[in-house]
């Protein structure tokens, strides 16, 4: 045997004892190194004559080469045992159940507005919507409200910047302006004009927070615009809404007088639960009353022709009702443990 097979040989053997990647690469560095076996005797070849250059430098790159197979074999088959290993480590047992992955719910609000909308729209009233950034116009003089409204204060309204004129709604009456303008331009030119039915769900913004407010709420608003619509008519369609709402056919609701500048005459609305925590006690819950003739007219209605009523609930005040919760921010806590109970 020549002295390269011998060192081949050696080379292989070598490389089968090492038990691992650190100690394979020591073990290389002895044959195929900077100082290497092979590396010495590649430099060597420079002091023979050519022809023995030649047939030597041959044998030598065939020896390298299959040093070079046997390292490599190697490297292969110690990923494949740390690969084995690993898998083996990390087995399954598929007899056991599998992990299941929680499910999500609708937020308890978003469960109150659906069930507003179903009961509304079972008695021929659409959903309507509008931009959440308004106009003054939409959001105050459309409404009737006059510019010295505590309402229009830096205080209570949420402006933006640099435009005195465009804020964050302050509540969805600005949806009820708009279909108004819109049905009126639509039916321009009629004989009649069809009833407006219709309620506003959305997001409103003011400057208010505690255990009961928020800078950021929920209401509904309703409209009935027609020839011949009455309060009777407002109170029917609200205490039907609220028994239904409720599930409780002996539910109190009184109409409290109030003031609003949109609604004339106006009231507030309360309840009284017959049994439960909040049983003898009157709990305002929304504001309603019949649209003032102004703000027809702002949206071009004929207000000695047509009359209309309009409401206003919180759906967030109804949820806490529904569901006796008592601190309206736990529903933008995002506290996963609270909400879990809605799944």
């Amino acid at each position: 045997m020549s002295d390269l097979e011998a060192l081949v040989l050696q080379a292989e053997t070598d490389f089968s004892a090492a038990a691992d990647a650190v100690a394979l690469e020591q073990v290389k560095a002895r044959f195929l190194g900077k100082s290497g076996t092979l590396t010495e005797l590649l430099k060597g070849l420079g002091k023979l004559d050519p022809d023995a250059r030649k047939t030597i430098g041959a044998a030598i790159n065939i020896a390298k080469q299959k040093v070079e197979s046997a390292l490599e074999a190697r490297r292969e088959a110690l990923r494949y045992a740390a690969l084995e290993a690993r898998l083996a480590e990390e087995s399954l047992d598929v007899t056991l159940p599998g992990r299941g992955h929680s499910k999500g719910g609708l937020h308890p609000v978003t469960r109150t507005l659906e069930r507003i909308e179903a009961l509304f729209r079972g008695i021929g009233f659409d959903v309507a919507d509008g931009p959440e950034i308004e106009t003054d116009f939409h959001n105050f003089t459309a409404l009737n409200t006059p510019e010295n409204h505590p309402a229009r204060s830096m205080h209570d309204t949420f402006y933006l910047e640099g435009a005195c004129d465009v804020m964050l709604r302050t509540h969805t009456s600005p949806i009820q302006v708009r279909y108004m303008q819109a049905h009126v331009a639509r039916h321009a030119g009629a004989a009649t004009m069809p009833e407006i039915r219709i309620i506003a769900p959305g997001r409103v913004y003011r400057v208010d927070s505690d255990a009961t407010h928020s800078p950021m709420f929920h209401q509904v608003e309703g409209l009935w615009v027609g020839e011949s619509v009455s309060f009777a008519d407002l109170k029917g369609v609200v205490s039907d809404f609220l028994h239904r709402f409720f599930e409780a056919d002996r539910l109190d609701v009184r109409f409290r007088p109030s003031f609003f500048p949109f609604t004339e005459p106006s009231a507030e609305i309360d309840v009284a639960f017959p049994s439960g925590p909040l049983a003898g006690r009157w709990l305002e819950i929304a504001g309603c009353g019949m649209v003032h003739p102004n703000v027809l007219r702002h949206c071009g209605i004929d207000a000695e022709r047509h009359t209309g009523f309009a409401f206003g609930f919180g759906p967030d005040r109804l949820t806490m009702l529904r569901y006796g919760i008592n601190d309206l921010r736990l529903f933008y806590d995002g506290d996963v443990r609270f909400l879990s109970q809605f799944r």
